[in-house]
């Protein structure tokens, strides 16, 4: 006899239980900058690097250029 292969799909009915979520929420008092880069983290964090590259370059390039004059 073959065993019976259990439901791993996920009930979506009208009569489906209904689980409830959890959320956990933590407060936290941060300085005003903390919690800019913290809301901002995101879209921040890639300018501030491109803009820390961009800046190495431009001074390895003025060094370069100053060498040469």
């Amino acid at each position: 006899m073959a065993n019976k292969k259990k439901r791993n799909k996920v009930y979506k009915g009208s009569n489906a239980a209904v689980k409830p979520t959890v959320v956990k929420v933590a407060a936290v008092k941060r300085h005003r900058v903390h919690q800019w880069w913290v809301d901002n983290k995101r879209i921040a964090k890639p300018v501030a690097i491109g803009s820390g590259i961009v800046t190495l370059v431009l001074i390895t390039l003025i060094g370069v250029i100053d060498l040469i004059f």
